[in-house]
């Protein structure tokens, strides 16, 4: 649906070239942005409201932190079964479209939620089967609705507006717990459940107003067989999209179990109640934020930036377990959503600059399965860890697995790369350094693998067509 007469045979408008300087807030030029960028965040300010009512009337009802892990387990278990189906889907059909179904369908898991909280009929067993339920739908939304920012803003501004997306995400992290703390005291879960449901009228609003006409859809992909086979050799044959998606895997599913460790903390370590825990997602959100404000304003993505910051991410988590005290704790939660949403946005924006727009929805779509696929898997591991053995033991545990899982990624592209590690305790030298590795016997050195580590994205894609170029060149 157009916004008025001749929307649709507007012209498209112009993307600034690769030349042009990306300011941080470049994409809202773009009208039909704009109007998606507004939608979403009244309906994330709704989302996060949900998810600290949800975490904490979980939390209420069984006085677990497993709970909890199995709430968040339930709600991405689907994720890990289908979630290359929602990819070829996204893919297949008009992304709009589906995206109107699928945010109408978030929205009423939300009001059902509400009225069962608001009648004092819920229990622990509704939260499970409506956190499955919204997976389910969430399987289908998340490729589509990330892949569709490229038709807005098309391929210059794909990274910025990827970054203001998670700034929109973080803004409303900020002020969703805040006011789902003071909700939540006053008059109970319930109405966060219902300013949530409410929240997708927003956002479906967007979607009809926008100018079709503007936009600037991917070639589809035709129905076929093998096509979710065809996606796993897709990423599977090119080592910049397979190694990040492995490690944002390792991060998703032991690193980004925040909904546990804060609640655990809250209650256990510094016996507080709903307004801290909401007070620690805010400070983590004003991280996070700082970090996708900065990552708008970054014009491109290396491997070597996206590993660093996985480390990065881990060494926090483990120094944040020995936080001695509650104010040491929770500013700590700053640097960590800021490292964190750094790592997230560089390898988001990896994989989709880096892939066939054919392609985008299924590697985006794999990406997403084990990002938060992975928390059927950590989010019990590491609730079990936390309830038996206290909640400063099981962030310790992920942060070690985060950090563990950068060294090992990183070797191994060094390795692909032509370069080893270099360790050098003198002082005035740098300690750890990756150096070009010595060729063995017979040999030939590959200079041009040498760079992969520290290529960007569309470098790297591009790799194998120039060096095919260059041996044509060569061939008599």
């Amino acid at each position: 649906m157009s916004s008025g007469p001749g929307a649709d045979s507007a012209p498209a408008p112009q993307p600034p070239t690769t030349r042009t300087k990306t300011s941080t807030f470049s994409s809202l030029r773009i009208r039909n942005y704009r109007i998606f960028f507004l939608g979403a965040t009244v309906s994330n300010t709704g989302t996060w409201m949900q998810r600290i009512a949800q975490d904490w009337l979980v939390h209420t009802l069984t006085g677990s932190a497993a709970a909890v892990g199995i709430t968040l387990a339930l709600q991405f278990l689907p994720i890990l079964l289908f979630g290359l189906y929602g990819g070829v889907l996204a893919d297949r059909l008009d992304k709009r479209k589906l995206l109107l179904f699928t945010q109408s369908a978030m929205g009423l898991t939300g009001l059902l939620l509400a009225a069962l909280t608001l009648t004092g009929n819920v229990n622990v067993y509704h939260v499970y089967a409506l956190a499955f339920v919204l997976g389910l739908v969430t399987v289908v939304d998340n490729p589509t609705r990330q892949t569709f920012v490229s038709d807005i803003v098309g391929p210059d501004l794909l990274r910025n507006a990827v970054s203001l997306n998670s700034a929109n995400f973080q803004s409303a992290r900020i002020v969703g717990p805040a006011v789902a703390g003071v909700l939540i005291s006053a008059v109970g879960s319930g109405w966060a459940f219902l300013f949530n449901g409410l929240s997708f009228l927003a956002p479906i609003a967007g979607l009809l107003l926008m100018r079709t006409g503007e936009l600037n859809p991917a070639r589809r992909a035709p129905r076929g067989k093998g096509q979710l086979r065809e996606g796993l050799r897709y990423v599977g044959s090119r080592p910049e999209l397979l190694w990040p998606v492995v490690l944002v895997g390792f991060i998703g599913t032991f690193g980004f179990n925040f909904p546990i460790w804060l609640v655990a903390f809250t209650d256990r370590i510094f016996l507080a109640e709903a307004g801290t825990y909401g007070l620690l997602n805010t400070l983590m959100a004003i991280g996070s934020l700082s970090g996708a404000l900065l990552a708008a304003r970054r014009g491109g993505s290396r491997m070597r930036f996206m590993v660093a910051a996985a480390g990065g991410f881990g060494a926090l988590l483990m120094i944040a377990a020995a936080a001695p005290v509650f104010w040491v704790f929770a500013l700590l939660m700053v640097p960590v959503g800021l490292i964190g949403m750094t790592f997230v946005i560089s390898a988001n924006t990896s994989l989709q600059m880096a892939s066939d727009p054919a392609m985008r929805g299924r590697v985006i779509s794999l990406f997403m399965m084990v990002f938060v696929g992975g928390t059927p898997i950590g989010g019990p591991l590491l609730g079990w860890l936390t309830d038996t053995f206290g909640p400063r033991l099981g962030i310790l545990a992920g942060g070690l697995v985060c950090a563990a899982a950068a060294l090992a990624v990183a070797l191994i592209l060094a390795r692909i790369g032509g370069l080893r590690l270099k360790v050098d305790l003198r002082r005035g030298h740098r300690h750890l350094d990756f150096v070009p590795r010595a060729p063995a016997v017979g040999e030939v050195p590959r200079e041009a693998a040498r760079e992969l580590p520290d290529e960007t994205p569309e470098e790297a894609a591009a790799r194998p067509r120039r060096e095919e170029n260059q041996h044509l060149s060569r061939t008599p």
